[in-house]
């Protein structure tokens, strides 16, 4: 895979995510998560699981708003541990979410990037790169 096809693919999964705005909260791990997404035009409600009290605050946050959850956690160890805990809380409140846009930033961008908050960087980086010859 090449540069043109990792943006591609990633711009194809941050619209996902923009679409998803309007009934789903995104579940990021930090503010530098929050801060990479806005300056990617991502401007939806959002919960920082580890300054906002762990999975199970974060699950029932999901559930009280009456909305859905997307998980947007790291694709390192420590992430894919998170947002393991995270699908069994929303599970256990019957609160649907969405992992597949995780799955598809992670796949794209591995090569470049374990995380959300970088991920703003990677984008820069994979323009910079299908724009030349």
């Amino acid at each position: 895979m090449n540069d043109q096809e990792r943006l591609e693919g990633v711009e194809q999964a941050l619209e996902r995510l923009k679409e998803a705005l309007a009934d789903h909260i995104l579940l990021v791990e930090g503010n530098k998560d929050v801060a990479a997404l806005r300056s990617l035009g991502i401007d939806g409600e959002m919960f920082c699981v580890q300054s906002g009290g762990g999975p199970v605050k974060a699950a029932e946050y999901v559930w009280r708003s009456g909305k859905k959850a997307v998980i947007l956690t790291d694709w390192d160890r420590r992430g894919g541990n998170l947002a393991h805990t995270l699908r069994e809380n929303l599970a256990s409140l019957g609160v649907e979410y969405d992992d597949t846009i995780r799955s598809d930033l992670a796949f794209y961008t591995r090569t470049y990037s374990k995380d959300i908050e970088s991920l703003d960087s990677v984008v820069s980086l994979l323009e910079g790169r299908a724009s030349q010859p």
